[in-house]
């Protein structure tokens, strides 16, 4: 029997997706797979599929015919493509689109776009055209699942993804950290992701208010980058906020286990790298319940609902009020970790979906 060939495509690449592809880079060469990694030069010099065993093809992240056809001869050959996103699915689907033998299209939705308006009208449009071009579609979620289902996939199933843990051991409660951030002797909560709408960070903002009568006065650490950034800072400033905005970080893990508290306001999330992290790490969650929240976390996690800024302001005041109920938070968050399916399973699965389609 031949050598399964497969293209990973990414476009603008989350960090959910560039890391489950590398993950899976990484497992499918393993198992004998040859893999080709579509993706622009700057996710690869994040995530370094290279090192993976991947053959790595520099893709331009801003669309058009020139990428497109650099795609296109990437697919040459291919058994499967694998696009990873909306954008992905877009250029994948264009570059197999003409005559000849159709290559199969796995396609897998990690997250769903943020845009509203007219803009949201385009994103239907595209999901529409992808999901009926892809040959079974992929959703992190149950809702994703249903949301592909009624875009016309013909064959749409869940597929969860379990992003690699962290590589080195962690220290909770670590001093350093703690130290770095200027929380040795007051609470330390920590939110982490881009700084763009949707992401909840106005309404986090508003319960940091209810946050500064408290003694000792937690502070609330935000890791991420993005448009957001100059507004959130004003705010910040102008209303005398707990609150530090450290940008783009590499050793999230360690910033979460120096935390008290993690946050996610989001107002939607699949399987939050975030939320998997605190729980795998014991880290308390506080999180709207949106999306595939409280698939992913059951009841290791205080969820509230989206935009109630005093429902979250109050549960972390709770929280940090009740050392007891944190014990039993960071318990069952390595409870729940447990059940999720491991790195291996998931690339066995996904092995299992290519080996399906090719009648391996």
């Amino acid at each position: 029997m031949t050598q399964l060939r497969t293209v990973q495509v990414l476009g603008g690449g989350s960090a959910g997706s560039s890391a489950h592809v590398r993950s899976l880079a990484s497992g499918l060469v393993a198992r004998g797979v040859r893999v080709t990694v579509c993706a622009p030069p700057e996710l690869d010099e994040v995530y370094d599929f290279t090192s993976a065993g991947a053959h790595v093809v520099p893709v331009p992240q801003c669309g058009g015919p020139a990428s497109v056809a650099v795609l296109r001869n990437a697919c040459i050959g291919a058994d499967i493509v694998h696009a990873h996103g909306l954008d992905a699915s877009v250029r994948a689907t264009l570059a197999l689109s003409g005559g000849g033998p159709r290559t199969p299209l796995v396609t897998t939705w990690h997250t769903r776009s943020r845009l509203a308006g007219a803009r949201a009208g385009v994103v239907r449009l595209l999901e529409r055209r992808t999901v009926r071009a892809a040959t079974v579609v992929l959703g992190t979620s149950s809702d994703l699942v249903d949301r592909a289902r009624r875009r016309g996939a013909r064959d749409a199933r869940l597929a969860p993804v379990t992003v690699p843990a962290a590589r080195a051991p962690v220290c909770l409660h670590d001093g350093k950290a703690r130290a770095e951030l200027g929380a040795v002797e007051r609470p330390l909560l920590v939110a982490v992701g881009a700084l763009e709408p949707g992401r909840g960070y106005g309404m986090l903002l508003t319960a940091a208010r209810a946050w500064r009568d408290l003694d000792p006065q937690p502070l609330l650490v935000i890791a991420g980058e993005g448009p957001e950034r100059p507004a959130l800072q004003r705010r910040i400033a102008t209303e005398g906020l707990p609150v530090r905005l450290i940008g783009r970080r590499d050793d999230v893990a360690e910033l979460l286990a120096a935390a008290d508290v993690a946050v996610l306001p989001s107002r939607w999330e699949a399987r939050s790298l975030l939320a998997q992290e605190a729980l795998r790490l014991g880290v308390p969650l506080v999180a709207t319940a949106v999306g595939g929240v409280p698939e992913l976390v059951g009841d290791a996690a205080e969820l509230v609902p989206y935009g109630d800024a005093d429902a979250l302001a109050s549960t972390v005041r709770g929280l940090l009020d009740d050392a007891d109920r944190r014990l039993d938070l960071a318990a069952a968050g390595r409870v729940q970790a447990g059940t999720w399916p491991t790195e291996d399973e998931t690339i066995a699965h996904v092995l299992s979906v290519y080996d399906e389609l090719t009648g391996r």
